[in-house]
Protein backbone atom coordinates (compact mmCIF):
# COMPACT_ATOMS: atom_id res chain seq x y z
CA UNK A 1 0.00 0.00 0.00
CA UNK A 2 1.07 3.46 -0.48
CA UNK A 3 0.79 4.43 3.25
CA UNK A 4 3.15 1.64 3.86
CA UNK A 5 5.76 2.94 0.97
CA UNK A 6 5.47 6.26 2.82
CA UNK A 7 6.39 4.74 6.41
CA UNK A 8 9.06 2.93 5.42
CA UNK A 9 11.09 6.20 3.68
CA UNK A 10 10.23 8.21 6.79
CA UNK A 11 11.94 5.29 8.90
CA UNK A 12 14.95 5.03 6.87
CA UNK A 13 15.40 8.83 7.21
CA UNK A 14 14.52 9.05 10.76
CA UNK A 15 17.52 6.31 10.83
CA UNK A 16 20.29 8.31 9.31
CA UNK A 17 18.94 11.33 11.39
CA UNK A 18 19.82 8.98 14.58
CA UNK A 19 23.22 7.78 13.00
CA UNK A 20 23.98 11.58 12.59
CA UNK A 21 22.81 12.63 16.25
CA UNK A 22 24.51 9.60 17.88
CA UNK A 23 27.92 11.11 16.06
CA UNK A 24 26.99 14.72 17.36
CA UNK A 25 26.17 13.58 20.85
CA UNK A 26 29.39 11.59 21.08
CA UNK A 27 27.28 8.34 22.96
CA UNK A 28 30.56 6.67 23.19
CA UNK A 29 32.08 9.13 25.24
CA UNK A 30 29.25 9.50 27.26
CA UNK A 31 29.32 6.30 28.50
CA UNK A 32 33.06 6.76 29.40
CA UNK A 33 32.12 9.95 31.34
CA UNK A 34 29.09 7.96 33.11
CA UNK A 35 31.78 5.10 33.99
CA UNK A 36 33.82 7.72 35.21
CA UNK A 37 31.58 9.80 37.71
CA UNK A 38 29.91 6.27 38.68
CA UNK A 39 33.31 5.13 40.22
CA UNK A 40 34.03 8.57 41.58
CA UNK A 41 30.92 8.27 43.32
CA UNK A 42 31.91 4.75 44.64
CA UNK A 43 34.77 6.12 46.05
CA UNK A 44 35.92 6.51 49.53
CA UNK A 45 34.99 9.66 51.26
CA UNK A 46 33.13 11.36 48.28
CA UNK A 47 30.51 12.72 50.05
CA UNK A 48 32.33 14.05 52.51
CA UNK A 49 32.49 17.40 50.18
CA UNK A 50 28.78 17.77 49.64
CA UNK A 51 28.79 20.67 47.21
CA UNK A 52 31.45 18.92 44.85
CA UNK A 53 29.33 15.74 45.13
CA UNK A 54 25.60 17.15 44.61
CA UNK A 55 27.84 18.98 41.38
CA UNK A 56 29.11 15.20 40.18
CA UNK A 57 25.80 13.79 40.91
CA UNK A 58 24.12 16.21 38.68
CA UNK A 59 26.26 15.95 35.91
CA UNK A 60 25.90 12.05 36.07
CA UNK A 61 22.28 12.43 35.77
CA UNK A 62 22.76 14.86 33.03
CA UNK A 63 24.96 12.45 31.24
CA UNK A 64 22.24 9.52 32.15
CA UNK A 65 19.53 11.42 30.77
CA UNK A 66 21.00 12.08 27.28
CA UNK A 67 21.95 8.15 27.00
CA UNK A 68 18.59 6.75 27.95
CA UNK A 69 16.98 9.44 25.53
CA UNK A 70 18.99 8.38 22.34
CA UNK A 71 18.63 4.51 23.55
CA UNK A 72 14.94 5.00 24.00
CA UNK A 73 14.85 6.51 20.63
CA UNK A 74 16.71 3.98 19.20
CA UNK A 75 14.13 1.03 20.69
CA UNK A 76 11.05 3.22 19.80
CA UNK A 77 12.12 3.09 15.92
CA UNK A 78 12.60 -0.30 15.80
CA UNK A 79 9.75 -0.98 17.40
CA UNK A 80 8.27 0.61 14.54
CA UNK A 81 9.80 -0.83 11.62
CA UNK A 82 8.56 -4.19 13.26
CA UNK A 83 5.34 -2.81 13.74
CA UNK A 84 5.23 -2.09 9.82
CA UNK A 85 6.46 -4.96 8.35
CA UNK A 86 4.11 -6.99 10.60
CA UNK A 87 1.40 -4.92 8.88
CA UNK A 88 2.22 -5.44 5.83
CA UNK A 89 2.34 -9.30 6.17
CA UNK A 90 -1.35 -9.41 7.77
CA UNK A 91 -2.04 -7.32 4.86
CA UNK A 92 -4.28 -4.87 6.58
CA UNK A 93 -4.52 -1.36 7.47
CA UNK A 94 -5.30 -1.55 11.20
CA UNK A 95 -2.14 -0.35 12.49
CA UNK A 96 -0.83 2.31 9.99
CA UNK A 97 -2.64 5.25 11.75
CA UNK A 98 -0.68 3.66 15.04
CA UNK A 99 2.35 3.57 12.81
CA UNK A 100 2.21 7.29 10.96
CA UNK A 101 1.66 9.00 15.04
CA UNK A 102 4.66 7.19 15.86
CA UNK A 103 6.92 8.29 13.44
CA UNK A 104 5.47 11.96 13.86
CA UNK A 105 6.44 11.79 17.43
CA UNK A 106 10.32 10.18 17.50
CA UNK A 107 10.60 13.06 14.38
CA UNK A 108 9.54 15.72 17.07
CA UNK A 109 11.54 14.35 19.82
CA UNK A 110 14.50 13.37 17.27
CA UNK A 111 14.39 16.94 16.04
CA UNK A 112 14.43 18.43 19.75
CA UNK A 113 17.55 16.45 20.22
CA UNK A 114 19.39 17.64 17.53
CA UNK A 115 18.83 20.83 18.56
CA UNK A 116 20.73 20.16 21.84
CA UNK A 117 23.72 19.29 19.85
CA UNK A 118 24.31 22.53 18.42
CA UNK A 119 24.37 24.24 21.54
CA UNK A 120 28.21 23.66 21.93
CA UNK A 121 29.27 27.01 23.37
CA UNK A 122 31.19 26.83 26.46
CA UNK A 123 28.59 27.59 28.74
CA UNK A 124 25.11 26.41 27.02
CA UNK A 125 24.70 22.99 29.13
CA UNK A 126 25.01 25.84 32.24
CA UNK A 127 21.82 26.56 34.53
CA UNK A 128 21.06 30.68 33.78
CA UNK A 129 19.99 33.62 35.80
CA UNK A 130 17.63 36.12 34.36
CA UNK A 131 16.70 39.56 34.96
CA UNK A 132 13.47 41.75 33.35
CA UNK A 133 13.69 45.04 33.47
CA UNK A 134 10.93 47.70 32.69
CA UNK A 135 11.88 50.68 30.41
CA UNK A 136 9.76 53.77 28.52
CA UNK A 137 6.20 53.01 29.30
CA UNK A 138 5.72 53.66 33.02
CA UNK A 139 2.88 51.44 34.38
CA UNK A 140 2.43 49.65 30.87
CA UNK A 141 6.34 48.93 30.51
CA UNK A 142 5.53 47.41 34.11
CA UNK A 143 2.68 45.17 33.25
CA UNK A 144 4.47 44.40 30.39
CA UNK A 145 7.44 43.39 32.27
CA UNK A 146 5.03 41.01 34.33
CA UNK A 147 3.66 39.66 30.98
CA UNK A 148 6.96 38.82 29.84
CA UNK A 149 8.00 37.08 32.99
CA UNK A 150 4.85 34.94 33.23
CA UNK A 151 5.58 34.06 29.57
CA UNK A 152 8.99 32.82 30.36
CA UNK A 153 8.31 30.87 33.39
CA UNK A 154 5.79 28.99 31.76
CA UNK A 155 8.14 28.27 28.95
CA UNK A 156 10.49 26.71 31.74
CA UNK A 157 7.75 24.61 33.28
CA UNK A 158 7.17 23.31 29.89
CA UNK A 159 10.66 22.67 29.23
CA UNK A 160 10.87 20.96 32.22
CA UNK A 161 13.26 23.60 33.92
CA UNK A 162 13.37 24.02 37.54
CA UNK A 163 12.72 27.93 38.31
CA UNK A 164 13.44 29.60 41.39
CA UNK A 165 12.84 33.37 42.07
CA UNK A 166 15.84 35.66 43.66
CA UNK A 167 14.46 39.19 43.58
CA UNK A 168 11.69 41.32 42.73
CA UNK A 169 10.89 44.74 42.94
CA UNK A 170 6.86 45.24 42.11
CA UNK A 171 5.27 48.05 40.73
CA UNK A 172 4.15 50.98 41.91
CA UNK A 173 0.21 50.98 40.19
CA UNK A 174 0.60 47.79 38.55
CA UNK A 175 3.45 45.06 37.07
CA UNK A 176 6.71 44.73 37.84
CA UNK A 177 9.83 47.38 38.13
CA UNK A 178 12.33 44.65 38.01
CA UNK A 179 12.79 40.86 38.36
CA UNK A 180 15.33 38.16 38.70
CA UNK A 181 15.27 34.19 38.93
CA UNK A 182 17.22 31.12 38.40
CA UNK A 183 16.32 28.77 35.36
CA UNK A 184 17.89 24.91 35.97
CA UNK A 185 17.89 22.55 33.89
CA UNK A 186 19.88 20.66 30.50
CA UNK A 187 20.91 23.57 28.42
CA UNK A 188 18.97 26.25 30.12
CA UNK A 189 21.26 28.93 29.00
CA UNK A 190 21.52 27.16 25.70
CA UNK A 191 17.91 27.87 24.80
CA UNK A 192 17.43 31.51 26.50
CA UNK A 193 20.56 33.24 25.43
CA UNK A 194 19.26 34.17 22.49
CA UNK A 195 16.12 35.75 24.12
CA UNK A 196 18.49 38.58 25.66
CA UNK A 197 17.63 42.22 24.34
CA UNK A 198 14.80 44.52 24.56
CA UNK A 199 11.34 43.71 23.46
CA UNK A 200 8.46 46.37 22.18
CA UNK A 201 4.34 45.64 23.06
CA UNK A 202 1.93 48.01 20.78
CA UNK A 203 -1.18 47.46 22.14
CA UNK A 204 -4.39 49.14 23.40
CA UNK A 205 -3.69 49.72 27.10
CA UNK A 206 -6.05 49.34 29.39
CA UNK A 207 -4.51 51.60 31.85
CA UNK A 208 -5.86 54.70 29.56
CA UNK A 209 -9.18 55.76 29.65
CA UNK A 210 -9.11 57.29 25.93
CA UNK A 211 -8.29 53.58 25.19
CA UNK A 212 -5.04 54.87 23.19
CA UNK A 213 -2.30 52.75 21.97
CA UNK A 214 0.48 52.20 23.44
CA UNK A 215 4.18 51.41 23.04
CA UNK A 216 6.06 49.88 26.15
CA UNK A 217 9.62 48.19 26.21
CA UNK A 218 11.30 45.60 28.65
CA UNK A 219 14.81 44.47 28.48
CA UNK A 220 15.56 41.01 29.31
CA UNK A 221 19.47 40.26 30.50
CA UNK A 222 20.84 36.41 30.34
CA UNK A 223 23.69 35.28 32.17
CA UNK A 224 25.03 31.69 32.57
CA UNK A 225 25.76 29.96 36.11
CA UNK A 226 29.40 29.39 36.69
CA UNK A 227 29.56 26.37 39.61
CA UNK A 228 33.82 26.47 38.96
CA UNK A 229 34.34 29.96 41.44
CA UNK A 230 38.12 29.43 40.16
CA UNK A 231 36.79 30.26 36.73
CA UNK A 232 35.90 33.50 37.37
CA UNK A 233 38.00 34.95 40.15
CA UNK A 234 36.24 37.81 42.24
CA UNK A 235 38.71 40.11 44.33
CA UNK A 236 37.14 41.09 47.77
CA UNK A 237 38.69 44.66 47.08
CA UNK A 238 36.55 44.95 44.10
CA UNK A 239 33.07 44.44 46.16
CA UNK A 240 30.77 46.71 47.63
CA UNK A 241 28.39 45.06 50.16
CA UNK A 242 25.25 46.28 51.16
CA UNK A 243 22.53 44.63 53.66
CA UNK A 244 19.22 46.20 54.08
CA UNK A 245 15.95 45.05 55.36
CA UNK A 246 13.80 42.56 52.60
CA UNK A 247 10.69 44.12 51.89
CA UNK A 248 7.32 42.15 53.10
CA UNK A 249 3.92 42.52 53.92
CA UNK A 250 4.31 44.47 56.99
CA UNK A 251 2.39 43.62 60.57
CA UNK A 252 3.70 40.72 61.67
CA UNK A 253 5.08 39.65 58.82
CA UNK A 254 7.59 42.23 58.53
CA UNK A 255 11.36 41.82 58.46
CA UNK A 256 13.13 43.08 61.35
CA UNK A 257 16.57 41.60 60.50
CA UNK A 258 19.14 43.21 57.54
CA UNK A 259 18.80 40.10 55.52
CA UNK A 260 18.84 41.55 52.14
CA UNK A 261 22.18 41.51 50.37
CA UNK A 262 23.74 43.91 47.56
CA UNK A 263 26.76 43.49 46.18
CA UNK A 264 28.45 46.46 43.24
CA UNK A 265 31.18 44.92 41.42
CA UNK A 266 33.22 48.24 40.98
CA UNK A 267 35.37 48.00 38.09
CA UNK A 268 32.83 46.66 36.00
CA UNK A 269 29.70 49.01 37.80
CA UNK A 270 27.39 45.36 37.86
CA UNK A 271 25.04 45.67 40.86
CA UNK A 272 23.00 42.13 42.09
CA UNK A 273 20.87 41.22 44.89
CA UNK A 274 18.93 39.04 46.24
CA UNK A 275 16.23 39.14 49.54
CA UNK A 276 14.58 35.95 48.49
CA UNK A 277 15.75 33.94 51.28
CA UNK A 278 15.33 34.64 55.03
CA UNK A 279 19.35 33.93 55.93
CA UNK A 280 21.80 36.88 55.30
CA UNK A 281 24.58 34.26 54.48
CA UNK A 282 22.48 32.59 51.77
CA UNK A 283 21.28 35.79 50.19
CA UNK A 284 24.99 36.91 49.83
CA UNK A 285 25.86 33.39 48.71
CA UNK A 286 22.85 34.06 45.72
CA UNK A 287 24.52 37.46 45.01
CA UNK A 288 27.81 35.77 44.80
CA UNK A 289 26.68 33.54 41.44
CA UNK A 290 24.58 35.86 40.24
CA UNK A 291 27.66 38.27 40.02
CA UNK A 292 29.68 35.22 38.63
CA UNK A 293 27.51 34.86 35.79
CA UNK A 294 27.04 38.27 35.14
CA UNK A 295 31.11 38.87 34.90
CA UNK A 296 30.91 35.32 32.42
CA UNK A 297 28.30 36.69 30.29
CA UNK A 298 30.65 40.00 29.90
CA UNK A 299 33.84 38.23 29.74
CA UNK A 300 31.66 36.14 26.30
CA UNK A 301 30.72 39.30 24.96
CA UNK A 302 34.32 40.77 24.72
CA UNK A 303 35.27 36.96 23.26
CA UNK A 304 32.72 37.74 21.04
CA UNK A 305 33.60 40.75 19.83
CA UNK A 306 36.94 39.85 19.24
CA UNK A 307 36.32 37.46 17.13
CA UNK A 308 34.06 39.42 15.06
CA UNK A 309 30.47 37.78 16.29
CA UNK A 310 29.55 41.44 17.54
CA UNK A 311 26.61 41.43 19.49
CA UNK A 312 26.41 45.00 19.63
CA UNK A 313 26.66 47.60 22.64
CA UNK A 314 23.62 47.65 25.71
CA UNK A 315 21.16 49.83 24.48
CA UNK A 316 18.67 52.19 26.31
CA UNK A 317 15.35 50.38 26.81
CA UNK A 318 13.71 52.32 24.17
CA UNK A 319 12.30 52.78 20.43
CA UNK A 320 15.25 51.37 18.21
CA UNK A 321 16.60 49.18 20.27
CA UNK A 322 14.31 45.58 20.47
CA UNK A 323 15.09 43.14 19.08
CA UNK A 324 11.67 41.41 18.67
CA UNK A 325 7.74 43.52 18.23
CA UNK A 326 5.03 42.30 19.68
CA UNK A 327 1.94 44.29 18.12
CA UNK A 328 -1.18 43.88 18.94
CA UNK A 329 -2.65 46.97 16.92
CA UNK A 330 -0.98 47.52 14.45
CA UNK A 331 -2.94 50.69 13.24
CA UNK A 332 -5.14 53.10 15.10
CA UNK A 333 -8.65 53.38 14.12
CA UNK A 334 -9.70 54.74 11.36
CA UNK A 335 -12.68 56.81 13.34
CA UNK A 336 -10.05 58.62 14.59
CA UNK A 337 -8.69 59.68 11.54
CA UNK A 338 -12.22 60.22 9.71
CA UNK A 339 -11.88 63.86 9.31
CA UNK A 340 -8.67 63.17 6.85
CA UNK A 341 -10.31 61.41 4.10
CA UNK A 342 -12.22 63.42 1.18
CA UNK A 343 -15.35 62.35 -0.58
CA UNK A 344 -16.40 59.85 2.29
CA UNK A 345 -14.32 56.74 0.72
CA UNK A 346 -13.25 55.36 3.95
CA UNK A 347 -15.68 52.21 3.66
CA UNK A 348 -14.01 51.74 0.72
CA UNK A 349 -10.82 51.91 1.39
CA UNK A 350 -11.76 49.36 4.47
CA UNK A 351 -13.64 46.78 2.60
CA UNK A 352 -10.28 46.35 0.67
CA UNK A 353 -7.06 44.73 1.99
CA UNK A 354 -5.21 46.48 5.28
CA UNK A 355 -2.25 47.39 3.24
CA UNK A 356 -4.62 49.60 0.75
CA UNK A 357 -6.15 51.13 3.59
CA UNK A 358 -2.49 51.72 5.33
CA UNK A 359 -1.40 53.27 1.72
CA UNK A 360 -4.26 55.44 1.14
CA UNK A 361 -4.23 56.80 4.46
CA UNK A 362 -0.48 57.95 4.35
CA UNK A 363 -1.07 59.50 0.76
CA UNK A 364 -3.85 61.76 2.40
CA UNK A 365 -1.37 62.71 5.08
Amino acid sequence: MYEFDVYRQEITALKAMLAETEKSLNIEALKEQLVEYQEDMASEGFWDDVERAQKINQRMRSCENRINHYKSLVSRLDDAEVMLELSQEDGGDEMAGEIGEELKKLREEMESLKLTTLMTGEYDNCDCILSLHAGAGGTEAQDWTQMLYRMYTRFGERMGFTLKELDMLEGDEAGIKSVTWEVSGDYAYGFMKCERGVHRLVRISPFDAAARRHTSFASLDVAPVIEDEGEIPIEPDDLRIDTYRASGKGGQHVNRTDSAVRITHLPTGIVVQCQNERSQVQNKETCFRMLRAKLAELQEQKRQELMGEVKGELKKIEWGSQIRSYVFQPYTLVKDHRTNYENGNINDVMDGDLEGFVTAYLQKL
